[in-house]
């Protein structure tokens, strides 16, 4: 299989099922933007102490359910459920909970917030915030694509959610890399 087709060379990429669109279309630009998302944690978790291995097994396992998600968004809807995408994994309301559990697990071991911290610290926590702030990027396109065609609302729910715990995780990369937050200071 060879990396380049020349079938985008003209500003269109094709859709699973076959169609083809526009490479700035609402669609292309809510799956690119997990595919960047997937990339940020990529570079997140190479960013990890070796001694975090729990941390990296949670973003490998988020990591492939970005792939999920980025083939479902990648699907039209015209498509969705027939002989090409049947074994599509399709997001739903137990990928949302498991995400709530592992926030609840992670932040039961932090300091209670008093107040506002920067994206910062630790290198690791520093990227897992690059990774929240593309998560929160990826959920605004998928509510942009939601504007003009139907979208399984647990996207949303699963990206709002990642985002809370990429948030959850940098504070513990901190805590691990014995690294304090970084308080917000209003007006310097």
């Amino acid at each position: 299989m060879r990396i380049y087709t020349r079938t985008g060379d003209k500003g269109e990429t094709g859709l699973f099922g076959g169609s083809r669109v526009r490479k700035d279309a609402p669609r292309v630009e809510a799956y690119g933007c997990v595919d960047e998302l997937n990339a940020a944690l990529g570079l997140a978790a190479a960013s990890l102490d070796p001694e975090m291995r729990e941390l990296d097994a949670v973003l490998a396992e988020i990591q492939s359910s970005l792939f999920d998600l980025g083939a479902e968004l990648a699907t039209p809807p015209d498509r969705a459920g027939t002989r090409l995408t049947k074994n599509l994994k399709v997001t739903a309301g137990a990928d949302v909970e498991h995400l709530e559990q592992l926030i609840d697990r992670f932040e039961a071991a932090l300091e209670p917030l008093t107040g506002f911290i920067l994206p910062g610290g630790s290198h690791a926590a520093a990227a897992l915030h690059v990774a929240r702030a593309v998560a929160r990027r990826a959920e605004r396109r998928v509510v942009t694509l939601g504007a003009s065609e139907p979208v399984n609302p647990a996207l949303l729910h699963y990206l709002n959610r990642l985002s809370d715990l990429l948030f959850v995780l940098a504070r513990t990369a901190n805590r691990l890399a014995g690294v304090a937050d970084v308080p917000w200071n209003a007006h310097g």
